[in-house]
C-alpha cells in the first residue's frame, strides 16, 4: 500500500496544509496558529480556567504552559486567581488579545466559507461522519488496549 492510500497520511497532509495556511495568516498579526486556537478557546468576558484550555486544544500541560507564557509576553492574555477557587488560575484576554481572537475567528470563518462554496453540504456531512467514526474507532481501540494492559498486570 502506498502512503497516499492510507487514511492517516491523507488526514495528516490535509491538516498540515490547513496549519500552514493558518500560520501564514497569523504571521500577519505577529502570532501563530496555536496562539489563535488558544485565543478562540478563551472566553472573552469571563476568561477560562487554565486547566480547561489544554484538553480543549489537545495539548499536554507542558506545551500549553509555554504557549501561555509566550502569549502573556506578547500582551495577549493575563492570569488572575479564580474568585470561586483561589487555587485555580483563570486566563483572561487583554484588549490586544480580544482583537487577535477576532482576527482568528474571521480567518476560520473565511476558510469555512471557501470550503462550503467548493464542497457540497452532502459531501461535508459524509466527511464529518467518517471523521467521527474514525475517532470512535480510535477511542474503542484505546479502551481495548487499556483493558488488555490491566489483564496483563493482574
Amino acid at each position: 500500500m502506498k502512503k497516499e492510500d492510507t487514511i492517516d497520511y491523507n488526514i495528516k497532509a490535509a491538516w498540515h496544509s490547513i496549519s500552514r495556511m493558518y500560520n501564514q495568516q497569523a504571521l500577519k498579526y505577529d502570532g501563530t496558529m496555536s496562539m489563535g486556537f488558544a485565543l478562540l478557546n478563551i472566553n472573552s468576558e469571563e476568561g477560562t480556567a487554565a486547566t480547561k484550555i489544554a484538553p480543549l486544544m489537545g495539548l499536554e500541560a507542558r506545551s500549553l504552559t509555554r504557549l501561555l507564557k509566550s502569549m502573556e509576553e506578547k500582551g495577549l492574555i493575563y492570569r488572575k486567581a479564580d474568585k470561586a477557587d483561589k487555587r485555580s488560575v483563570r486566563i483572561l484576554l487583554t484588549k490586544e488579545g480580544k482583537k487577535m481572537k477576532e482576527n482568528s475567528r474571521q480567518t476560520v470563518l473565511r476558510f469555512n466559507e471557501v470550503v462550503h462554496k467548493e464542497i457540497s453540504m452532502q459531501k461535508l456531512n459524509v466527511f464529518f461522519d467518517v471523521l467521527q467514526s474514525i475517532n470512535q474507532i480510535i477511542e474503542k481501540s484505546n479502551i481495548y488496549e487499556t483493558q488488555l494492559r490491566q489483564l496483563t498486570y493482574e
